[in-house]
């Protein structure tokens, strides 16, 4: 009608009214994208200003709410290890089956979108693909009462982060350009949802990062730890401060009681500078089984926690196949990890150099005392040149020097006698073994005492298995040879005899020596020679004639003193007297045949000894007989 009065006519007039309308579509459209091009513009910029993720997703839902003009929108998130989809946010929904529903794999409209990542809609969900149906989904969208719905995919790199949905309880078709919108407000999901997880994933690298870097502190802590305690170990060596310091330095770093021993298991130190004895430790079999793992494996090794003993761990100390003795720690409160265990061993290492370099510092010594023992000893000139210098480098005084002990005892106890002995030997006094033997140089005054004592610490070392032989003072020095030729007659007499204790000294058995010194073994046949009939009597007849023929030899050749001392009638040793006579012929107590049978009957006599003593430590001054 307005466009009549401009006198257009009717085909000018529709086609006017044709544009008309055109142009206002048109400018409802531009309107409508001006608003969804500021809700884009809006959600962008919160993109970047807002950090909160549940903020930001429920402002995007909200805004696809108002401009998609659905009864409900929401956002199902994908679990990738589970490969569910979780409703995440709502908009409009008033059924908590819905706000908390749980899609599982391959179920329901959101898993065909996931899989196909593609947006897809349905004008009446109720018409949907039946094998996509699940009662649980189902159950929701009733409650809900959904009839419309419509979903886009939540995409970064081509992986399903979620679905964005827009539904109405009524039904409906969406347009391309409502797909498009909602799948650009799902962009915008996603990068919410991909920087929350690369910000989840900045979180944990930190912390991460932080608990490695407070790894890494402890540990550069407890090196510097270890360090220190590694330099004190070492300036024990450096500084000769021993067994003493090792023992201090781990007990105050691992604050626990700290015992060393060697390889026969004696105390070396210990850290409470409790009082130590040369006595071996008697250690539970628990102990002693972790020493021998530690000693296998070379590493530090733990008591098993049903012992009861106060040792909680062990370090074995050795050198090669060596076995040179062990660190023991108490139990404590103070924890025990990786850099206490590898300080021990530390230690173990440093206390096998120190127990290396003591064995070699005592086997120097040890050399020069046996070479300086075997030289005074010794006749020859050229080895008795030096003596004097040699004698007070040791801090000995040559002249005092006036005693000469030896030593008779089993080749297998030698070490030990030997020992004992070096542990009471006193200031100025040397100890070796030499020709088979233990020679003992000292100043004493009273070889006789000294021999005693000495006899007293080897028995309580080895028991009552060595001859201590003491000869006369040395004068002089020179003395020394002649003093030890005597007593090692001796020792090989009384080896022939059997005796294997006591303390004697060489005057004792003087007249023996004289005769059987070189040759000791031939006094057997001596024996036998001069009263071998009489001893053969008395062990087929079971007599005791000997015993009439040694109380005669005691009594001066005196019948009547003999029969005295045996408490016998005169008669009686009369008789017994005519049947040696019988056996030995009747000349034998004329004046040298009666020294013979005098001798040939006390050395029968102390050989009987040798074989059947029980031992003793007082001196033999009248030999044994």
């Amino acid at each position: 009608q307005v466009l009549s009065e401009f006198g257009l006519g009717a085909t000018e007039i529709t086609q006017t009214a044709a544009r008309i309308r055109a142009s206002r579509s048109e400018f409802r459209r531009l309107r409508r994208r001006e608003n969804e091009l500021a809700v884009l513009y809006s959600s962008a910029r919160e993109l970047a200003q807002v950090r909160d993720v549940d903020t930001l997703l429920q402002r995007l839902v909200n805004r696809a709410h108002d401009i998609m003009g659905t009864d409900v929108t929401y956002l199902s998130e994908f679990d990738v290890v589970t490969r569910d989809l979780n409703v995440r946010k709502t908009a409009g929904a008033v059924s908590p089956e819905l706000q908390h529903l749980q899609v599982p794999a391959g179920a329901g409209l959101v898993s065909a979108i996931a899989e196909s990542r593609a947006a897809q809609w349905v004008q009446n969900y109720s018409d949907y693909t039946q094998s996509r149906h699940d009662e649980v989904v189902d159950a929701a969208i009733v409650a809900e009462g959904l009839v419309a719905i419509l979903g886009v995919p939540m995409l970064s790199d081509g992986q399903i982060l979620g679905v964005l949905f827009a539904a109405d309880r009524r039904e409906r078709r969406f347009t391309a350009d409502q797909i498009a919108l909602l799948s650009a407000l799902a962009d915008h999901a996603s990068v919410v949802l991909q920087t929350a997880r690369a910000l989840d994933r900045a979180e944990e690298s930190a912390a991460e990062t932080g608990r490695a870097l407070d790894e890494l502190r402890e540990h550069v802590s407890a090196r510097d730890k270890s360090n220190i305690v590694h330099q004190d170990l070492i300036h024990a060596v450096l500084r000769g401060g021993g067994y003493a310091q090792v023992a201090r330095t781990l007990s105050s770093a691992l604050e626990r009681g700290t015992v060393v021993v060697d390889s026969e298991l004696r105390p070396l130190v210990k850290s409470s500078g409790e009082q130590i004895t040369t006595v071996p430790l008697s250690l539970p079999r628990a102990v002693s089984e972790a020493i021998d793992q530690s000693r296998r494996s070379g590493r530090c090794t733990f008591v098993a926690d049903d012992s009861e003993t106060v040792i909680q761990l062990v370090s074995a100390i050795t050198a090669g196949e060596s076995f040179l003795g062990a660190i023991l720690l108490n139990r404590s409160d103070a924890p025990i990890g990786p850099v206490e265990l590898r300080t021990v061993e530390r230690a173990a290492q440093v206390t096998a150099i120190l127990v290396l370099q003591h064995t070699a510092a005592a086997a120097a010594d040890r050399r020069a005392r046996d070479e300086l023992v075997a030289d005074l000893l010794s006749t020859a000139p050229e080895r008795r040149r030096d003596l004097e210098r040699r004698t007070r480098n040791l801090g000995i005084s040559l002249g005092e020097l006036d005693t000469v002990l030896v030593v008779s005892v089993a080749p297998e106890l030698r070490t030990a006698a030997l020992r004992a002995i070096g542990q009471s030997l006193p200031v100025g006094a040397l100890a070796s073994q030499h020709a088979g033997l233990i020679a003992v140089v000292s100043r004493s005054g009273n070889p006789a005492a000294a021999a005693t004592v000495v006899h007293r610490q080897i028995t309580g070392s080895v028991g009552p298995h060595a001859v201590v032989i003491a000869p006369a003072t040395a004068e002089r020095p020179e003395d020394l040879p002649a003093r030890f030729t005597s007593a090692l007659r001796t020792a090989r007499l009384l080896s022939a005899l059997g005796k294997t204790d006591g303390a004697v000294t060489t005057a004792s058995y003087l007249p023996y020596t004289v005769l059987f010194g070189e040759n000791p073994e031939s006094l057997h046949q001596f024996i036998d020679d001069v009263i071998g009939p009489v001893l053969a009597y008395d062990r087929d007849k079971d007599t005791d004639l000997t015993a009439t023929l040694r109380a005669l030899v005691r009594n001066e050749g005196s019948p009547t003193k003999a029969a005295r001392a045996l408490n016998y009638h005169p008669n009686t040793v009369v008789q017994r007297l005519e049947r040696i006579r019988t056996l030995l012929g009747h000349s034998w107590r004329e004046d040298e045949n009666f020294f013979r049978v005098s001798m040939a009957t006390r050395l029968d006599e102390l050989r009987q000894v040798g074989a059947e003593e029980a031992g003793g430590e007082t001196v033999d001054k009248d030999g044994g007989a």
